[in-house]
């Protein structure tokens, strides 16, 4: 099972889908593979959508499914076990190398092509919509897996680039954005894309904005960049809404959104479900005396109209009671979104810059415009009453804006939600752990109510490199890279934190 899942990822991520736009539409219009087409045929708006459905089929897919376990959203369904694993905070290098490969041997080749050619014809608009991209999936890279290739990246004449530290990758790639909005201005024309289909540079210029903003956040721990934070705050220039690859999945084999296409469509032959809600998640959005209004937007009930979660590292294969019919799923569609950053992140970014800065008033505003925006996303009613069970607290900023944000990613980006709560450290680890909560010998044992809202907890088998009380902090370096390369460096650990969170 695991074989086919894995090689229809392969096939989601690697082919471009047919799309409903006009936009989509002319491209596919090509007869020349798009990752591969001949040389006269290269043009911006041929290689910038396949870049894009590269980067889009892995980061929608694979680091959702990782991301999702990491951060204690999702558990493993009854009976089945293909990402137990991830349940219980493991990573091999085996697990990852078919997402490192998809984004460096596709997605960061073809955008470095689309640079070029944008260089080569003064196309502004098309050269930053490329550098935004690269520097998001090398944002993407570091933030998994610590060091990446990068100074000596995607040079077919190197088949060994050394790595480079997370802090050096940054610094690049927050260079090459500067770089490329020097170069250009409003109204400049952009390729043919997925993403912001029809706008002009200036779209471009508030998401590069914005992922400027994220990465300086998440680097700010370590390096003093508050000048910079300040300069882009005051500024303001970021995207009203979220952005995100939505309108442009069909309800076709090969062209659907690729979670809701590897864990949920039958088109492939297989009904096995894996992904499930985790009591974690559960557990704080429905609380005694209170229910999150995203909660139904972001989490199936079960067959018996309840919210229930499973417990990580345990796929309660022994259990008689707690069949797959049991659980909660993600709520998912064909068409679902793929976001790349919201303006719900967006306005938790700027609250913490105003924590930092002691002004309690600003941090609190942008608070709570980063949960009404969260409900916006949904399509919900409640942001009131979430505010008010997390009210602002500047003296715990980090406990505040970490549990609003890991709960206003649970439907939206799990692979961000597990990137901010192993920097901001919230949620923090409760006492309750996985094995006070479900004895896989006892079907009895399962115990939710024992679980404390708002906490993570030690899944049970958890991975004896990570151990108790610890999320895992970063993946092993990916086989496709490290296999062939003698400069990949000596793993340092799975609970040694990526450069922004040391």
């Amino acid at each position: 099972m695991e074989d086919k899942r894995m090689k229809k990822f392969a096939i989601i991520s690697t082919i471009v889908f047919g799309l409903a736009t006009v936009s989509c539409d002319s491209y596919l219009d090509i007869n020349e593979d798009p990752n591969s087409p001949a040389e006269s045929n290269m043009t911006t708006s041929i290689m910038l959508p396949a870049a894009e459905m590269n980067l889009a089929g892995s980061y929608g897919d694979f680091a959702r499914i990782a991301g999702g376990y990491f951060g204690q959203y999702y558990s493993q369904t009854y009976g089945t076990s293909n990402y137990l694993d991830f349940s219980q905070f493991k990573m091999s290098a085996t697990r990852s190398s078919g997402f490192y490969r998809q984004l460096n041997q596709r997605a960061l080749k073809n955008l470095q092509t689309v640079r070029s050619l944008a260089e080569q014809n003064e196309e502004w608009g098309s050269y930053l919509a490329a550098t935004t991209l690269r520097a998001f999936i090398y944002q993407v890279l570091v933030d998994a897996y610590g060091e990446v290739p990068y100074t000596e990246a995607l040079d077919v004449s190197n088949a060994t680039p050394k790595y480079d530290d997370g802090a050096t990758v940054y610094a690049g790639i927050l260079a090459e954005l500067d770089e490329a909005l020097s170069k250009v201005s409003d109204g400049d024309q952009v390729a043919t894309n997925f993403l912001l289909p029809g706008k002009t540079a200036a779209e471009w210029i508030k998401l590069a904005n914005a992922l400027k903003l994220k990465m300086l956040t998440r680097e700010s721990g370590v390096t003093d960049v508050n000048a910079e934070i300040a300069a882009l705050v005051n500024e303001n220039n970021f995207p009203a809404g979220d952005v995100a690859w939505q309108g442009c999945w069909s309800n076709e084999s090969g062209a659907m959104s690729p979670f809701y296409a590897e864990e949920f469509a039958t088109n492939w032959g297989s009904t096995q479900i894996n992904v499930v809600a985790n009591i974690a998640i559960i557990g704080t959005m429905k609380q005694s005396g209170y229910t999150d209004g995203r909660l139904a937007a972001f989490f199936e009930p079960n067959a018996d109209g309840e919210y229930t979660g499973g417990i990580s590292g345990s796929n309660f294969s022994t259990s008689s009671s707690y069949k797959s019919t049991y659980w909660c799923r993600p709520v998912a569609s064909y068409d679902m979104p793929v976001y790349l950053i919201t303006r719900s992140e967006v306005e938790f970014f700027i609250a913490e810059y105003y924590a930092k800065n002691n002004n309690s008033a600003q941090a609190q505003a942008h608070y709570n415009a980063a949960i009404e925006a969260s409900f916006a996303t949904a399509g919900v009613d409640g942001a009131a009453q979430a505010i008010a069970k997390f009210p602002y607290n500047q003296g715990e900023w980090q406990k505040s804006i970490g549990i609003s944000k890991w709960i206003a990613l649970a439907g939206v980006n799990t692979f961000e939600g597990w990137c901010e709560a192993r920097r901001l450290d919230f949620p923090a680890f409760g006492d309750v752990t996985g094995s006070d909560m479900y004895n896989e010998k006892d079907d009895s044992s399962y115990k939710p109510e024992l679980y404390v809202p708002g906490t993570f907890y030690t899944p049970i088998k958890v991975e004896d490199k990570v151990g108790a009380s610890h999320l895992l902090e970063r993946w092993i370096y990916a086989e496709s890279s490290s296999a062939r390369n003698s400069n990949t460096p000596k793993f340092p650990g799975n609970t040694s934190p990526v450069f922004w969170g040391k």
